[in-house]
């Protein structure tokens, strides 16, 4: 049995925990440079605004309703992530996080009624991080997220689903008819697993309700589509195709791109933009114990602003050896970045990527075979930046090509909102007054 943990519109509820007023409000949380929403607070959908809307197309919305937008704050979030995930990991034997704001937790063996259990975690969670929730159990991981799926639209949409099932359901309890009725009340592309470019396939077969999916012949959707729905299926029906990942796997690649607050047009500018993005990709790289053997960079101007010349240039940069050091990868990133730079171009995006990861134990030995390692005094010293840091702060310590003029930089995001960090900032912290 399986029980999925789901933090409820989790940046704005992560705002709300240190701003009251936003409660009861309409609240989105704004994609880097205040671009689009990423999250929005049940009185925020109501008022129809989609995920990813663009600002500039709700921003009439401020006077109109008393929309509330803020910059996101993701240090914040994901500390606060930290924290719940700290907790929900009590509910069972094993825990593994699968996003910033959901977790599958591992109830086999657990005794006692699970569905109250699940409910004074829930209270706790509310208690003691601020964070409403909603849990779904089933026999199944699938199960498991369609048993939240139907728990927060129960709470959110009251009669999509029966009132008994909001905030906790759990599907391994239910009598096998009324789970039936539960899944044919669920659009298949509510299923876990069906995306946008399935889901039509599905339609066009007469498949339209989770139930649907779940009658269908396992090895039909092997056949005509994949693997994975086949064990979507099987899931579907309570067999399990997959455990939890107990350890987090390795990253593939590894890539840091952002968008310029304002289009960026010398070429020193966006040094400092693609040593600010190595840096950030190399902390990730190293956070996993790999080193890279090949870089891309790549810069672009914006297909929006049709009227200005286009361009978009990328190039693949190999790497004498596999690395993790920040100023070797910045080095390399430059090469590529002169190579692929045009003048009389106004740039609004760049990026670097690192591919061809191994994990350092391994990369030692491989270099032992063939030239000398990196230099320990490297290491050590990526080491130290790490550390301090986390610490201190992330650019406490930097790579000076990447500037010095922080918030000033001429491609530094815009953040117009941002709040302030309450858990990460030490001059942030909230001030309990008399």
């Amino acid at each position: 049995m399986y029980a999925l943990i789901d933090g409820n519109n989790f940046y704005v509820s992560c705002e709300r925990v240190f701003n009251p007023r936003l409660r009861g409000r309409p609240v989105v949380v704004l994609s880097n440079n205040d671009g689009c929403a990423i999250a929005r607070s049940n009185e925020a959908k109501a008022l129809g605004i989609r995920m990813g809307a663009p600002w500039y197309q709700i921003r009439h919305l401020e006077q109109e309703a008393g929309l509330l937008a803020l910059s996101a704050n993701f240090a914040l979030y994901g500390d606060m992530s930290d924290r719940m995930m700290a907790l929900a990991a009590g509910l069972g034997h094993h825990q593994e996080v699968y996003s910033i704001d959901e977790c599958f937790v591992d109830l086999s063996g657990i005794r006692g009624d699970l569905e109250d259990r699940s409910r004074r975690m829930r209270h706790r969670l509310l208690q003691w991080v601020g964070l409403p929730t909603c849990i779904g159990i089933g026999p199944t991981r699938t199960l498991a997220k369609l048993a939240n799926h139907i728990a927060k639209a129960a709470e959110r949409k009251p009669g999509s689903y029966p009132g008994s099932h909001a905030q906790i359901c759990h599907l391994g309890a239910v009598a096998p008819q009324a789970r039936e009725s539960l899944l044919a009340a669920t659009a298949v592309n509510d299923v876990w697993g069906v995306g946008w470019r399935l889901a039509p396939q599905l339609h066009a077969a007469g498949i339209h309700s989770a139930l649907d999916l779940c009658r269908l012949d396992p090895a039909l959707a092997r056949r005509r589509w994949s693997v994975a729905l086949e064990h979507t299926v099987q899931e579907l029906r309570g067999i399990a195709c997959a455990g939890l990942e107990h350890e987090a796997q390795a990253r593939r690649e590894i890539a840091c791109t952002r968008s310029f607050g304002g289009p960026v047009t010398e070429l020193s500018d966006l040094q400092e933009a693609v040593t600010d993005f190595t840096s950030r990709a190399a902390e990730k790289l190293r956070r996993q114990g790999s080193r890279a053997g090949r870089l891309m960079v790549f810069i672009r101007t914006s297909p929006f602003r049709r009227q200005e010349g286009q361009y978009s240039g990328s190039v693949v940069v190999p790497l004498r050896q596999r690395t993790d050091d920040s100023a070797a990868m910045a080095r390399a990133v430059h090469d590529g970045l002169r190579a692929i730079y045009r003048p009389g171009f106004r740039y609004a995006r760049a990026g670097v990527v690192l591919f061809d990861l191994a994990q350092a134990d391994g990369v030692q030995h491989e270099l032992a075979l063939e030239v000398a390692p990196p230099s320990e005094r490297r290491s050590r010293l990526m080491q130290v930046i790490d550390g301090v840091n986390r610490r201190h702060g992330r650019d406490t310590l930097q790579l000076a090509g990447a500037g010095l003029a922080g918030d000033g930089r001429a491609w530094a995001m815009r953040q117009e909102r941002r709040s302030p960090g309450y858990t990460t900032q030490w001059q942030d912290l909230l001030e309990a007054k008399a």
